[in-house]
């Protein structure tokens, strides 16, 4: 028995997510599962670092899955690549200890989120941004961003049901620049509830199309309020850049 970290790029265009569903095969986690089960004579199970919505893509996506293979990583690894979808690739495979969980150990993640704000469109990045339109105030955005950054409840920034899981999080970091006809929102943290960052996005442009104050970030923290936090960004924005870990746990 072997245990093997992936990391993994897929375009998430055409699947229905990462995590395998019951009423679709049509996932990230299926098809990979599927290819390394037929590899392996058995199923084999894979844990992702976390769940990517429809329509969101990774260049850095971490899973693991324990496998009786006698194949060497390098063999696993093309095999793989021949029989996944085209639009989807594991780029680096290496056997780590039998306790690494993708999921459980990952210290912090990096997300990055496109907005085109150029108001004509581009045909061939339709699929990688978010089409705004117009521009962006840089300046307020970033005031904006140093209310986000740091520990804090972010239930009011989610789609998520109050229940008994804790949504408090820790927001390391938050860079927004100017790339070309781009803006980029860069955000690191230690960890991200059900669609937090494309709703801490859409409520950003919103600070960023003078439509709110800056400010007003403290008083939805205060209120806890989802309806109080801005719109939720579409998803063909965002992709999953890194996964990180403590590199003792490998």
């Amino acid at each position: 028995m072997k245990n093997i970290k992936f990391i993994l790029q897929y375009e998430g265009t055409r699947y229905d997510g990462w995590q395998k569903q019951g009423n679709t095969e049509n996932t990230i986690q299926g098809k990979l599962e599927a290819v390394l089960s037929r590899l392996d004579g058995q199923f084999v199970e894979v844990h992702g670092s976390g769940r990517t919505d429809a329509g969101v893509h990774a260049y850095g996506q971490t899973a693991n899955a324990k496998m009786n293979t006698e194949k060497n990583v390098d063999e696993i690894k093309d095999y793989v690549n021949r029989y996944l979808p085209k639009d989807i690739a594991v780029i680096d495979a290496k056997e780590v200890s039998m306790r690494f969980h993708s999921r459980l150990l990952a210290v912090s993640k990096t997300y990055r989120y496109r907005i085109r704000t150029k108001k004509d469109r581009d045909v061939f990045s339709r699929n990688f941004v978010w089409h705004l339109g117009k521009n962006l105030d840089l300046s307020s955005m970033k005031q904006g961003a140093e209310l986000l950054v740091g520990e804090h409840d972010f239930f009011p920034f989610s789609s998520m049901k109050r229940g008994k899981k804790s949504t408090i999080r820790t927001i390391t970091s938050i860079q927004i620049e100017q790339v070309r006809e781009e803006v980029h929102l860069i955000f690191t943290g230690n960890g991200f509830l059900y669609h937090m960052v494309r709703i801490l996005t859409g409520t950003l442009v919103e600070v960023g199309l003078g439509e709110r104050d800056p400010k007003e970030i403290n008083d939805i923290f205060l209120m806890q309020d989802r309806k109080r936090a801005g719109q939720m960004a579409p998803a063909q924005g965002l992709a999953l850049m890194n996964v990180f870990y403590d590199k003792k746990e490998e």
